[in-house]
């Protein structure tokens, strides 16, 4: 059965899928860690933008971003990154540079692989910057819009940054929305950008008024937990199964809670150490009920951040190509698997081996 979801038809849009979020220099110390590295490879990455560019990389799909980077060099070494990977770079908003970031910075993210039983770890510098301080006024989504876009991506990251940012985000899936954009959302909870705005009871309150907007909707188990305070039985932060019918339980919640939900999808994943992992997903629409992607036992984990975007993107991928919900999720699934054996936020995956490997959870899915 294909989806139900309608999408405006490719010739009548300028991008098939938009980001809004932010754009951070990514700084890897490759097998060191961050407190005893003396380089980093450089790389860019946001848990927004990582989604588009999977989109346009890897699936061929016309992508942009919205975003802000302050007008100096590390804002243009950033922006070249972003064209490296076919994403367009037009609808970036550029702030003055005061000269030494007092005002206005782009923002910093170190991270660090983990391997065995030390976990990976990233530290972020991204206070006052640019896509941060963007007020929903400095932006005419209106416009953007209606030029025709098929799919806009944004979530729980970006609106964490300000108060404005809640408020950027919320102008931008008004504006989508009238429009007839389909409208993802990935709730991605970090306690550390709530915790000086409110901390978790903030973030709910946020994440409930947003998903009032959204089509599509993408978490883990602590994200729907944390961020939309649904409550899910027999599940901890150190899974060693993946409780299915727990979480079964916390998508039935959430579509009753926000019935404007097309389609709920949510990662699996059981963490024996850092560089190995049980991985699978699943994927719920009134029409299908609940989904399955298949069940990869002791996946091999090279770089984990990441790996939820990348699902992100393929599901996305499959929902915008009109693939059935099972299909969509195998892409997911397989993506965000491949995602995470090589270095960066960004994927380094092709569609063939994305539709490759996705083919061998489920024959329905062999091309």
């Amino acid at each position: 059965m294909p989806n139900q979801l309608t999408l405006r038809p490719a010739d009548e849009c300028r991008y098939d899928a938009l980001a809004l979020g932010e754009v951070m220099l990514r700084l890897d110390p490759g097998e060191l860690r961050i407190r005893t590295a003396r380089s980093f490879t450089a790389w860019e990455g946001g848990g927004e933008y990582n989604v588009v560019r999977g989109l346009s990389r890897v699936f061929g799909q016309r992508a942009g971003v919205i975003t802000a980077l302050v007008d100096d060099e590390v804002g243009h070494l950033i922006e070249g990154f972003i064209m490296a990977g076919g994403v367009d770079t037009s609808l970036i908003h550029w702030a003055p540079s005061d000269g030494v970031g007092r005002t206005v910075r782009n923002g910093l993210n170190f991270t660090e692989r983990g391997f065995g039983v030390r976990g990976a770890k990233g530290v972020n510098d991204r206070g006052h910057t640019a896509i941060a301080q963007l007020g929903p006024d400095e932006v005419d989504f209106e416009a953007i819009f209606s030029q025709g876009v098929r799919w806009l991506h944004t979530g729980g990251i970006f609106a964490a940054l300000s108060e404005t940012s809640a408020a950027t985000a919320l102008a931008a899936m008004k504006a989508a929305k009238k429009c007839g954009t389909i409208v993802s959302y990935d709730l991605n909870y970090r306690p550390s950008l709530w915790k000086s705005i409110g901390g978790q009871q903030r973030a709910q309150e946020v994440n409930r008024e947003l998903a009032q907007y959204v089509d599509v909707m993408i978490g883990n188990e602590e994200d729907f937990t944390a961020s939309l305070g649904f409550e899910i039985e027999g599940v901890d932060e150190h899974l060693t199964e993946l409780p299915i019918e727990g979480f079964s339980r916390m998508i039935e919640t959430a579509a009753k809670a926000f019935p404007n939900l097309q389609v709920i999808a949510t990662t699996l994943r059981a963490v024996h150490s850092a560089s190995d992992n049980d991985w699978s997903a699943l994927a719920w629409s009134p029409e299908t009920g609940l989904v399955q992607a298949a069940d990869r036992k002791h996946l091999e984990i090279l770089d984990r951040v990441g790996g939820g975007d990348s699902f992100a993107s393929g599901l996305s991928y499959g929902l915008i190509a009109g693939e059935d919900l099972q299909t969509a999720v195998e892409y997911g699934a397989a993506h965000g698997a491949l995602a995470m054996t090589t270095p960066g936020d960004t994927t380094m995956a092709t569609r063939a081996e994305v539709l490759k490997l996705a083919g061998g959870g489920s024959a329905r899915v062999d091309r």
